[in-house]
């Protein structure tokens, strides 16, 4: 049973990180092998992550409502609006073949933490090199994404089923080596997080449905679900900012910082 300290901590990192390119799975990690936590269970993930998805879809709820309303049969199409909701459907799709088709090997041998320790610095440095790539600013080389980028930005995503990797981190990072600048990286990356959460969610959802035994009480699941959202909400508008300013190079650091950390977390251990 997951105690009321594990539970708030965890959904603040699960809010913290689910949007920053420094990977929630690397400080999931973490605290549960520094304190020998039990698992959390399945039901207590999925109101995790739906916290996590409100706070998105808050935040980008102008962007979503132009997206489906540019389905309606009597809509008055806007420049690009009617292409890019087809666009994030072709980004998507990567991940959910790689999912289904590799789930066994990601969720067995995959979870150590030698391949986090790995991909948090691989991909780490990989960051780096597109933080030198991206323009100085962010409204400087604005383009809309298009289908064969889409097409890679989800591939590049389907990566981040591996832990560690940072799915926000390899988005943008594939988009700013793809010559696109880091608003517009950050906000397809953003958008594409949507269904890929909702999918999860329900892929766990019914896993938990099948047969999963933890049940964490609802007053619980309810105050994380609501941790982990405002502390998401919190977390894209800052980052957004830090893009706007700074760029990527922080977080490039950080993850170095972090994966070497993990290697000593490896050695002593």
């Amino acid at each position: 049973m997951v105690d009321w300290t594990q539970a708030i901590v965890l959904a603040l990192i699960q809010g913290l990180s689910e949007f920053l390119p420094i990977s929630s799975s690397a400080h999931l990690v973490l605290p549960a092998q520094l304190f020998s936590w039990s698992d959390q269970g399945l039901l207590f993930d999925v109101f995790v992550h739906g916290g996590t998805l409100i706070a998105v879809m808050i935040y980008f709820r102008a962007d979503l409502i132009r997206l489906l309303g540019s389905q309606r049969l009597d809509a008055v199409p806007e420049r690009g609006s009617d292409n890019e909701l087809w666009l994030l459907a072709a980004a998507t799709l990567p991940t959910v073949l790689v999912g289904l088709l590799f789930h066994e090997v990601i969720s067995g041998g995959l979870r150590g933490l030698p391949v986090i320790a790995f991909t948090t610095l691989f991909f780490g440095i990989l960051m780096g090199v597109a933080a030198r790539m991206a323009p100085a600013k962010s409204d400087s080389n604005i383009r809309a994404i298009s289908w064969r980028d889409a097409c890679l930005i989800g591939l590049a995503q389907s990566v981040a089923l591996v832990p560690g990797v940072s799915r926000s981190g390899v988005t943008i990072t594939a988009a700013v080596m793809l010559g696109y600048n880091l608003a517009t990286a950050a906000r397809f990356s953003f958008l594409l997080s949507v269904p890929v959460i909702l999918m999860a969610m329900i892929y766990m959802g019914f896993t938990w449905l099948s047969g999963e035994a933890v049940s964490p009480p609802l007053a619980q699941l309810v105050t994380a679900m609501l941790m982990a959202g405002i502390s998401a909400y919190a977390t894209i508008a800052v980052f957004l900012g830090i893009l706007d300013r700074v760029g990527l190079m922080p977080f490039v650091v950080y993850r170095l910082v972090l994966g070497c950390g993990l290697v000593v977390v490896i050695l002593l251990s």
